[in-house]
This record gives C-alpha cells, sequence and structure tokens, in this order.
C-alpha cells in the first residue's frame, strides 16, 4: 500500500505534518516504538509509530530520525497523546531527511493503525491472506470467547499450513494449535531465542532442534498502554513471548515474512491484555507486602489476606497457608559475585520489574499450558526484589508450630528452576543473574513476616553459591548451609589450609589417600566396619590412615568437636 492511502482513512486520525512529495512510498508493515535506536528491528519500508517516550530536548530528534531514515523506512506516524502538539524540532528533522511525518489523533489507538496496515499490505501481497489476517483480528479482538492465540495458530496450520507454537522466555509452552512440543525441545527453543535475542541479531531466528528447523519471531509488549519503552533489551528478554514455527524462514518471501508479522502483532494484543489482567493481584500483593514491611497489626494483613485468597483461589473455602518465594536479577559487576566471572560496569537496569515478570513465569507449574494458568500468582516488586505471594491450599499443620506448615508441602526451591535453568541462563548470557529463595508454609498472617525474612535468607544462601540461575529453601537455613556462604575468603582459606593442607602434602607424596578416607570416614558417622567396607579396606587399614590424620594434624577424630571441624573444612575447601 502507499502511504497516501493512510491519509485518505479518516477513522486512522492521520494529520500530514510534511513530505507531501513523498506520499507514493510503499508501506511494507508497521512498528512501534519509544526506542531511541530501534535500527536492530528495522527492515525497511515500515511505518513507525511512536509515542515519542524517547523525546527529551530539540536535540533528540535529529539522531533518531536519522535512523529511521538511514533504515529506510516509509514514513513516522508520531502520537499526540504524551506532548500534545509534535515539537517543531522533529518536523524539521524530517523535512530534512525528506521522511513523511504524520500527528496521529489523540483518540487514535496504534492497535487501529497496526491491524489497518497489517490487513491492507498482506491483502496486495499475499492476494487472499488478507482474508485470513482479517480472520485473526476479529478472533483475537473478541477476548477468551474467541479463543485467544490457540485460534490463530489453528489458522495458520488451516489455511498456511504451518505448524506453530507460542512460548514464554522459559520454553513453557502458552498456545499451540497442534500436539504439544517435548519440554525439552520448547526450553531449547527458548534458550536458542533468547541467546540470540542477548547479540541484537534481528528476528525470526533459526534454530535446528533434532533435526528440525524452527523460525523463531519475538512477540514484544511496544504498544500503546504498555510499559515504557525498554532502553535496553536486558529489561525485556526475559519477559517477552515468542512465536515458534516449525519452518525455515529464511528463504521465504516478503509477503509471507510481513503475514508472521502481522501475527506476532495480533498475539500482542492478546499478552497486553493478560498482562493489564495481572494488575489486580499485583496490587494485592504489593498491599499485603506494605503492611508486612510497616510493622501492622496481624489483624491488619490478615483483612488483605482474606481479600487476595478468593482472588487467587477462587471457591476455596477455607483459609490457605502461603509460601514467600524472593527473586533478584542483577546484571554486570553484582551478578559477578559468585560466578567466577569478572564483569563490567553495570547499566542502570529497573531490575525490580524484570524480577517481577520472571518470577510470575518461573512460579507457574511447567505442566500447566495456557496464559489462565498465571492467575493464582500474586508477585510484587520493592526495590531490586520481586516478592511472590503464593497460596496453598489447607495444609497438614504440626499442633504445636501453628505457623509453620509442613516442610514437604508446597513449592520446593529446586524444582522451580529445574525446567527453567537451560534457557534462563542463556537469556542472561555472561552478565546477569538470577537468584531465589523460598520460604516455608505458614498457616497465618503472624507468620507472614517471619516467611519473608526466610525467603530473603534463603535467596542470599543463593546468591553466595556458584553459577548464573540458583535456589534455595528454607530447609537449607536450619543447617551449616546457610553460615558457609558468609564466611570469608580469607578466613575460608586459612582454615581449611590449617587441617587439610599437611594431609594433601602426604597424600602428593605417598598416595595415602588420606584425604578420600577422612570424607569416607565422616559420611559413615565415624563407623569403622561401615566405612572400611566403603573403601574396601580391612579394619586395621582404616584404624592406619586415621591413626596418621591425626598425627598429621594434632585432632583426635573420636571428639565430635574434631569431627565438626573437619567436616566444614572438607566442605568449605
Amino acid at each position: 500500500m502507499r502511504l497516501r492511502a493512510l491519509l485518505e482513512t479518516d477513522a486512522l486520525g492521520l494529520r500530514l505534518l510534511g513530505g507531501e512529495d513523498e506520499l507514493d512510498r510503499g508501506v511494507r508493515g508497521v512498528m512501534t516504538t519509544d526506542l531511541r535506536d530501534p535500527s536492530r528491528y528495522l527492515s525497511g519500508g515500515e511505518l513507525v509509530l511512536t509515542g515519542l517516550a524517547w523525546w527529551h530536548t530539540a536535540a533528540d530528534s535529529e539522531p533518531f530520525v536519522r535512523i529511521l531514515a538511514g533504515a529506510g523506512v516509509a514514513g513516522l506516524a508520531a502520537g499526540e497523546a504524551e506532548l500534545g502538539d509534535i515539537p517543531g524540532d522533529l518536523v524539521e528533522a524530517c523535512s530534512r531527511h525528506r521522511l513523511p511525518l504524520f500527528a496521529v489523533n489523540e483518540s487514535v489507538a496504534f492497535a487501529t493503525i497496526t491491524e489497518y496496515v497489517v490487513r491492507q499490505v498482506s491483502g496486495e501481497r499475499a492476494g487472499d491472506l488478507a482474508a485470513v489476517v482479517d480472520r485473526h483480528r476479529r478472533l483475537m479482538t473478541s477476548g477468551p470467547a474467541g479463543g485467544g492465540p490457540e485460534v490463530v495458530l489453528d489458522l495458520l496450520g488451516s489455511d498456511l499450513d504451518l505448524r506453530a507454537w507460542v512460548l514464554s522466555p522459559t520454553g513453557r509452552q502458552i498456545a499451540g494449535a497442534d500436539k504439544p512440543l517435548p519440554p525439552a525441545v520448547s526450553a531449547a527453543l527458548a534458550g536458542e531465542h533468547l541467546a540470540a535475542t542477548r547479540t541484537g541479531r534481528r528476528g525470526p531466528h533459526r534454530a535446528t532442534i533434532g533435526g528440525v528447523t524452527y523460525s523463531l519471531f519475538p512477540i514484544r509488549n511496544t504498544g500503546r498502554g504498555a510499559a515504557p519503552a525498554a532502553r535496553d533489551v536486558r529489561e525485556t528478554v526475559l519477559s517477552d513471548w515468542l512465536l515458534a514455527v516449525e519452518a525455515d524462514a529464511s528463504d521465504w518471501p516478503a509477503a509471507r515474512l510481513d503475514l508472521l508479522q502481522g501475527v506476532t502483532q495480533l498475539i500482542a494484543v492478546e499478552r497486553d491484555r493478560r498482562e493489564a489482567a495481572r494488575t489486580v493481584r499485583r496490587r494485592l500483593a504489593q498491599e499485603v507486602l506494605e503492611l508486612v514491611q510497616a510493622g501492622a497489626a496481624p489483624a491488619e494483613i490478615a483483612a488483605r489476606l482474606r481479600v487476595a485468597a478468593p482472588v487467587l483461589l477462587p471457591g476455596l473455602r477455607t483459609a490457605p497457608h502461603w509460601q514467600v518465594v524472593v527473586a533478584r536479577v542483577d546484571w554486570g559487576q553484582d551478578a559477578a559475585e559468585g560466578t567466577g566471572v569478572t564483569a563490567g560496569t553495570a547499566t542502570a537496569i529497573e531490575a525490580g520489574p524484570v524480577a517481577q515478570s520472571l518470577l510470575e513465569e518461573i512460579l507457574v507449574d511447567p505442566a500447566a499450558a495456557g496464559p489462565d494458568s498465571t492467575d493464582r500468582i500474586a508477585v510484587a516488586h520493592t526495590g531490586e526484589e520481586a516478592i511472590a505471594l503464593v497460596p496453598l491450599p489447607s495444609l497438614p499443620v504440626d499442633p504445636d508450630a501453628p505457623d509453620a506448615g509442613s516442610t514437604e508441602a508446597g513449592l520446593h526451591a529446586d524444582a522451580l528452576l529445574s525446567s527453567v535453568r537451560d534457557p534462563l541462563s542463556a537469556g542472561l548470557a555472561d552478565d546477569g543473574r538470577l537468584t531465589l529463595g523460598v520460604s516455608a508454609a505458614v498457616s497465618s498472617a503472624e507468620g507472614l513476616r517471619g516467611a519473608l525474612e526466610e525467603a530473603r535468607h534463603a535467596r542470599r544462601v543463593a546468591a553466595a553459591r556458584p553459577g548464573r540461575v540458583c535456589a534455595a529453601g528454607h530447609h537449607e537455613l536450619a543447617s551449616h548451609v546457610l553460615l558457609l556462604p558468609f564466611v570469608p575468603d580469607d578466613v575460608r582459606r586459612a582454615f581449611t589450609a590449617r587441617l587439610l593442607d599437611p594431609l594433601r602434602d602426604y597424600d602428593r607424596r605417598h598416595r595415602a589417600e588420606l584425604i578420600p578416607t577422612l570424607e569416607a570416614f565422616l559420611d559413615c558417622d565415624g563407623s569403622w566396619t561401615r566405612c572400611a567396607a566403603r573403601l574396601h579396606l580391612h579394619v586395621n587399614t582404616l584404624r592406619y590412615r586415621v591413626g596418621r590424620i591425626e598425627q598429621l594434624t594434632s585432632r583426635d577424630l573420636s571428639r565430635l568437636e574434631d569431627k565438626l571441624d573437619f567436616f566444614l573444612a572438607l566442605r568449605m575447601s
């Protein structure tokens, strides 16, 4: 279609501000952005829609327009909702670069223009495929009764013979028109997509898993009404959905690529709607969190929990138990702690919202399909942390500990990350880190403050461990595991050297295997017969080795204190 046709459509509310001689330019697609530099997402021929959130001073217009003109976009349409009148310096910059500029009336949603352009472009380039896109649009905007993304993917299969799935950044299947992808394949595709996105490569990304080729299209939340535009790809990489198509799009004609781009925009509308639906649950979590942190009376906290419970667990007749999960995403220098990686200076990134979106995704049961499976999750964020309030059906409780739920019930730290560790590590790349802590379940408002502190302590234990994605649970706080990560490195080295270096030196000279013998002896709780059987030694040989250990270290392994010292030294070494 031509730019001129946009002015002739009154419903679009466009007013020409400059570039009348360029109105015969062809439009190949549409893109909404408020990035200062959207070049990585431009391929040429787009009508660019912007809410002007990137504009702060007159000096901002020239570089923005220069980037658009260099990318070969067809035209620029700026919304009047943010600033009112379009800045004169933007008009002048567009005139210098011969870039047609339109003003969009504040009463017109960018989605209206997007849908119109997608229909027109698809109709001109793909003939009868325009009918398919129109059917997608009508079904997507009809709400849940219309089938949501599932129906769009059904139409891709029936009309275009394309098998496709909508996946979350962890590889969880949100929608799929055919049989589900195997979890391992979904996770691998999500990891490939996140890794490619972190390198700045423009989609679609090509991935081959198990001999099958897929094309991965990003589904981004950049429309009007969305969160402010990301200044850094790391602010959205761990929350954006993706469309995985079982096909190699590298040799597709422009018409088919444009059509798939239109489909991702339609699915993004559904994603935005689902995101908006989380607002109530996020607000409930935020209110409870603020009361807990402010030291409010238990009765006041309990009243807010009674409001939250039926929203998160509809139909539950008894008061639920609650667990608290704390997550934090660190970038740059902060993320290097515990990983052995030297990081550069951290970019200023709002880590709280990133952790919030990510925690909402992690807490979904990996076996559950569809966006609605997130309805029982309430996550707030404060500072750099995201904090989840997770309701659990009533659990058996120890009557002697009314505020402590069963240690076996509810969420477990390791299980939460088991299916998402690989894709998230790809998205975190070499400068990001996720740490997560899980509390025990509590049965009342009185226990919620302790659960929050418990989850925070557990997260700090996880942060002291190596790795990009780490978690710790409440059960680890009752053991030495809580203490060891916080021992200073110089103390750790001095303590282990004093106890273990004499044994290591002796093993090096005589191949006596004193260290493995010590480990086995302690693991067998000091039982001579069990330890000898494990090491396939005669008991007298074992007694000789233990005697040599005691001689070299001046310790007595029959004493509990010395056993404990050796145990801790081995754990810290």
